[in-house]
């Protein structure tokens, strides 16, 4: 099969290697500003002649997309930077197409085509606030060797670990490059090569994941993870537990002299605590997302409404500690990766108020209530396990559902539906995950 896979590794340069990686991240950020001051100059020229009564052919004519925005550079570069030599083409070419994706976004905003929130003008970028990037897509770029990389303009620039797991597939045309993006994070520079990659996907799951079966995912903020057999996964809270050197930080911060030396240590002290904070994040949901995909046929998540979520003041800080959305996105192609599936359950579907044993529901269980207590058949459960095992109950109940092709990222029937389909008393072991009515696993 193949997909495209992101291999990112982090650079090494000397001295001289860095002053060009810094020149061509401004040059990217030189060439997005000056075409968006363009594309505003010529909207207002464009306004100014719709008041004056013109119209059709005769308006000024606005570049929107790349190449019109690459044409009137090449126009113009002598002119605007006429120090444009020294650095390659492809990072005033990085900076273009940032903007007419911008541009693109917001015009598909305003007809109503983007998803998501709405998306507004672009704004200029500022040095030392936008982010540090530039993109490779043709040319000689890539690996050379194990320990180091190839950047037109910049040279052999070592990297801080092997390139082992890309350069063996390149070696043996299992992978092809599609474009190398250096970027800056916190103080460090990295490359991520983007590749059209072939994996093979098992056409049936191995022995290991049989033994899985299918398991339903309950995530939340005391646990990172439950899941329908019994197991609980610690949340790390990585920003919780750098919560205290971030405000002291931040105060010394806050205190320093702009401008001084001091103050810009304190910066990148702070940048990298915050990276460091990503990093374990970043860490602990890939290992647990390659975990399930590689361990179980079937893997039931829930849909949820993070950006709802995080509206609630008290909750803001612990849902973004978690990245719950993250888990879904992983596991969206980890599953197809790996031969394993996907099932995403109904977003309105009450995991957490409906009994595992016997259907009957609660609907005036909150949050502060960690125990479930069904009335009806005296099930007496923690309340996450009981919502991972109706999440697992709910694909099981509909075998039409687990026929879907493999790795596929499936809604299931509303929970409407499937519940009414259930009545009190008619669950099996076998339905509930092999739980016992006190809520133990089998």
């Amino acid at each position: 099969m193949r997909t495209l896979q992101a291999f990112r590794f982090a650079l090494d340069p000397n001295n001289a290697q860095l002053a060009d990686l810094h020149r061509h991240a401004g040059a990217a950020r030189f060439a997005y500003n000056w075409g968006l001051a363009l594309v505003k100059a010529a909207l207002a020229q464009r306004d100014a002649e719709k008041s004056y009564g013109l119209g059709g052919d005769a308006l000024t004519a606005v570049p929107w997309t790349l190449p019109a925005l690459r044409l009137r550079f090449n126009q113009a570069k002598n002119n605007v930077a006429p120090w444009w030599t020294e650095c390659s083409k492809e990072a005033f070419s990085a900076g273009l197409d940032q903007l007419a994706r911008a541009l693109k976004n917001f015009s598909d905003s305003k007809k109503g085509k983007h998803k998501g929130r709405r998306v507004g003008f672009p704004r200029f970028k500022k040095r030392g606030k936008a982010r540090a990037s530039f993109r490779y897509t043709t040319g000689a770029y890539g690996p050379s060797g194990d320990l180091a990389v190839k950047l037109p303009r910049v040279g052999r620039v070592k990297v801080h670990e092997p390139m082992g797991a890309l350069t063996g597939r390149l070696a043996v045309s299992q992978a092809r490059l599609l474009g190398a993006t250096v970027s800056r994070t916190a103080g460090r520079w990295y490359v991520s090569f983007t590749v059209e990659a072939d994996r093979e996907v098992p056409a049936e799951p191995t022995s290991r994941q049989r033994r899985g079966g299918m398991v339903g995912v309950d995530v939340g903020l005391k646990h990172l993870a439950v899941l329908s057999t019994g197991e609980h996964v610690d949340n790390p809270k990585p920003l919780a537990r750098s919560l205290r050197t971030l405000r002291r930080t931040s105060r010394a911060y806050a205190r320093s002299k702009p401008g001084s030396a001091g103050r810009r240590k304190l910066a990148a002290r702070l940048a990298g605590t915050h990276a460091h904070v990503a990093h374990q994040r970043r860490d602990g949901l890939h290992k647990l997302t390659t975990r399930l995909a590689t361990s179980h046929e079937v893997i039931v998540v829930e849909d949820l409404h993070v950006a709802g979520m995080a509206r609630n003041r008290r909750l803001a800080r612990a849902v973004a500690d978690t990245g719950m959305a993250e888990i879904r996105r992983l596991l969206a192609y980890k599953t197809v990766w790996y031969g394993s599936r996907l099932h995403v359950a109904d977003r309105w579907y009450p995991s957490s108020k409906t009994c595992s044993g016997c259907g009957w529901r609660n609907p005036s269980l909150t949050l502060s209530d960690r125990m479930f207590h069904c009335q009806s058949c005296g099930l007496a459960i923690d309340r996450d396990t009981n919502a991972a095992i109706n999440l697992r109950i709910l694909v099981a109940a509909s075998t039409s559902e687990t026929r879907n092709a493999r790795g596929a990222d499936h809604k299931t029937a509303p929970a409407r539906r499937v519940a009414a389909k259930r009545e009190p008393g008619t669950a099996s072991a076998s339905q509930t995950g092999g739980a016992s009515p006190r809520g133990e696993a089998a």
